[in-house]
């Protein structure tokens, strides 16, 4: 373990101001807001002045409760702030109504805000609330404990608008609730910053500025490469050094290390696409993508696993022989030397030593994940909203500075309308790119307050797309590429998650989030479909949202025994795919993708060892993000337990019997994603993929896509080192065409 961190405080990250459209009318929040306030209600007890969003328990009950969770809280005054816990409700943050005003008004579309205002409505008439709710009174007028019955029902009701208001509600108040609550860090004992590493100051970048004007500025150059992250950074690098002019464009902003770790709801807004409520269409799976400058890798969790060889073997038999050439292994250790990849640094923390011991005690191979830390210890679990001390070697630190150094410009606020082409003879030529620039403001652009908006077009030779799976089809479809397999194809790694509880207590947010992997699982159909099992970050808004609502109390409850827990993913190499398209209203990423029942079969038997492991290291519950599996809770026997059986113990078998005749029923379950991958896949015809084997978009010249976009399949490991390699080799190929161009040109 690092030396402890010197005390300091990040700098503040201004957000936008909360847009005055009216979403909902004044009826309609007083509607929503009891209904938050039945997802967390304020806990009191009878003889407590009543108020109708507060849930009643008996005085012995409430007297229990709050010793039990005083217990565990590091305060002189530990009964005082479990009671300010249980008696807050959501919408008693004044935080809260502005925060679910702005997701949405600016991330959810006007089908999901059209769906839940129709329900709002319904509510609020008498005909509407008498189907919805059994009762002619309106909902918020209702007691508590009746409108908590209502409320509940909804998870199975025979009508799905419901179903599906019940999982966006729930999902959204918690989220909502715990990234604004100011009693629950301090419950925890959450620190606003990391108690180990040090800050430090990060490369320092220069944007392109423009000065105000009506009519578009044209800027020429050799390469425009749109998007900066893991793909982007290395492309720029490659290109930058082999003597072209680089322009790197980036539709978010750059943020120093010194203002990381952002808080939750900062980091979200800033750092995250669509501030991280981006979901499938069927609502099933939260996807979560890097929207920010460095993109993914800024805000991933530094695992560096190289492409492993049955996958290679199966990209190879696609026609493209290169996955399984030295070619590819020299840039994936060249990427990986570059960020200086190591697992020899490693201090495991309480999480991943579970994950480790407790795979070698029931025989399942495992290993530690190597990191990009640049060969240092690198203990920090915050890095999700940033990585304070410059350690994490994502681009930021590493490709993009090299970049920088080489000439490169860049530019940041740029969003991309289009590649623009030439009609030649020898056919359609990517001749640049199209957007809209709004420069830097006090909130970095997105107020429109006092910033620069320009239409730029970038003139450019070749144009490298590496906008990222979710972006990069919907550039290629606004832009007239009429491939058929655009957004197609999309893999996602779906991942359920899953919580251990323990006695002690492990203070998960500590160390690495990711530095161990089980593969026992990862081959379960002879064709390298399956399942690895690794830790994920502990971060409150980040881990706890993911698992269900059932009550009110019971969620407060499960919350606060954050400070005791280890969490575990399953990450899928998934056979199933989906598609990435742009909605009908407003053009911005819809994703269609519901995990198939072939990949949740996998997923059931990595549950089934996932909750082996917790239960042989000790863990005394067990919990999972699917609503229609109870946790399982350790019983004690008085007269003792006989440990030696392990995992034998009846009570398990019991439970792992009941998970292995579950479906995973994907609107019971709440399934992740932070891995996105294929929507321009690579191939060896037009008939099946977007790209061509050097990257290059079918039917065009000069126009390439580099991101994981590209990658033919799910690459069954974290994607930052096989997306960095395909960049490395495709951006040496680009490098080699302009050469060949301009000597061709003057000969």
């Amino acid at each position: 373990m690092t030396d402890q961190a010197i005390p300091y405080t990040p700098l503040d990250v201004q957000l936008p101001p909360v847009s005055s459209k009216e979403i909902f009318s004044e009826i309609q929040w007083t509607t929503l807001l009891s209904i938050a306030d039945t997802v967390i209600p304020s806990i009191r007890g009878p003889s407590a002045p009543s108020s109708a969003s507060s849930k009643v328990i008996p005085q012995s009950q409430l007297n229990t409760t709050i010793a039990q969770l005083a217990a565990h809280i590091r305060d002189p005054d530990a009964s005082t702030l479990a009671m300010r816990y249980l008696e807050e409700n959501a919408s008693s943050n004044l935080h809260f109504r502005d925060t679910i005003q702005r997701l949405f008004a600016d991330y959810v579309n006007e089908e999901g805000r059209n769906g839940l205002g129709f329900i709002l409505n319904a509510l609020n008439s008498k005909a509407g609330s008498l189907i919805l709710t059994g009762s002619v009174t309106p909902f918020q007028e209702q007691p508590f404990e009746i409108r908590d019955k209502i409320f509940s029902g909804w998870e199975t009701s025979r009508l799905k608008p419901l179903r599906a208001v019940y999982r966006a509600l729930t999902g959204i108040v918690k989220r909502t609730w715990i990234t604004s609550s100011p009693t629950l860090c301090p419950v925890l004992g959450f620190p606003r910053v990391p108690v180990h590493g040090k800050p430090a100051d990060g490369f320092k970048y220069d944007f392109l500025q423009i000065p105000p004007g009506d009519e578009p500025e044209t800027i020429e150059t050799d390469v425009v490469i749109v998007g900066s992250g893991c793909g982007g950074s290395v492309a720029a690098k490659n290109l930058a050094e082999a003597g072209y002019n680089v322009i790197v464009v980036e539709k978010s902003y750059h943020y120093s290390t010194k203002h990381y770790p952002m808080n939750f709801n900062e980091g979200f807004v800033s750092m995250f696409e669509a501030a991280g409520v981006t979901g499938t269409d069927d609502g099933s799976m939260g996807v979560f993508a890097g929207s920010t400058w460095g993109g993914g890798g800024t805000i991933n969790w530094s695992a560096a696993l190289q492409t492993q060889g049955y996958v290679r073997e199966e990209w190879a038999n696609y026609g493209l022989p290169f996955f399984t050439s030295l070619e590819f292994q020299n840039s994936l250790d060249r990427v990986c030397d570059r960020m200086g990849v190591s697992a020899e640094h490693t201090t495991q923390n309480i999480s991943n030593n579970v994950l480790l011991e407790g795979a070698r005690k029931l025989g399942y191979a495992a290993q530690p994940v190597p990191q990009n830390t640049g060969g240092q210890k690198h203990y920090c679990g915050h890095c999700t909203m940033g990585c304070h001390s410059a350690e994490k070697k994502g681009p930021t630190e590493t490709f993009l500075a090299d970049a920088a150094c080489a000439g490169a410009v860049f530019m940041e606020g740029f969003n991309a309308d289009k590649v623009l082409f030439s009609n030649t003879k020898g056919g359609r030529v990517a001749s640049g790119v199209q957007g809209t620039w709004t420069s830097r403001d006090a909130h970095l652009g997105r107020s429109g307050d006092g910033s620069v908006k320009r239409k730029v077009i970038i003139k450019a030779k070749k144009v490298v797309v590496s906008c990222g799976t979710l972006q990069s089809p919907l550039l290629l479809m606004r832009s007239g590429i009429k491939n058929s397999q655009v957004g197609r194809n999309l893999h996602l790694h779906p991942v359920i998650v899953g919580g251990a509880v323990f006695d002690e207590e492990t203070r998960p947010w500590e160390g690495g989030a990711l530095t161990a992997v089980v593969n026992e699982f990862e081959d379960q159909d002879g064709h390298g479909h399956g399942v690895k099992i690794e830790c994920l970050t502990m971060l409150p808004a980040a881990f706890l949202p993911a698992f269900p609502w059932r009550d009110g109390l019971d969620y407060k409850l499960w919350a606060a025994k954050l400070s005791r827990m280890t969490g575990f993913i399953t990450l899928t190499k998934d056979r199933g795919s989906g598609r990435v398209y742009p909605d009908p209203t407003d053009g911005r990423c819809r994703i269609d993708y519901t995990v198939s029942a072939f990949d949740r079969k996998h997923m059931v038997e990595s549950l089934v060892a996932t909750a082996k492991i917790a239960y042989i290291s000790g863990a005394k519950e067990f919990h999972t993000s699917c609503r229609e599996m109870p946790p399982f809770i350790r019983q004690e026997d008085p007269a003792g337990v006989d440990e030696s059986e392990g995992v034998n113990n009846a009570a398990l078998q019991s439970w792992i019997a009941e998970l292995r005749r579950k479906t995973l029923d994907p609107e019971r379950t709440l399934f992740a994603c932070a891995h996105q991958m294929g929507s321009c896949r690579m191939g060896a015809s037009p008939r099946t993929s977007v790209v061509d084997p050097d990257c290059q978009v079918w039917g065009t010249h000069g126009l390439y896509v580099v991101d994981a976009s590209v990658f033919p399949s799910a690459s069954g490991v974290n994607p930052m080192v096989t997306n960095m390699a395909i960049a490395d080799w495709a951006s040496t190929r680009i490098a080699k065409s302009i050469e060949k161009e301009g000597l061709m040109a003057r000969l």
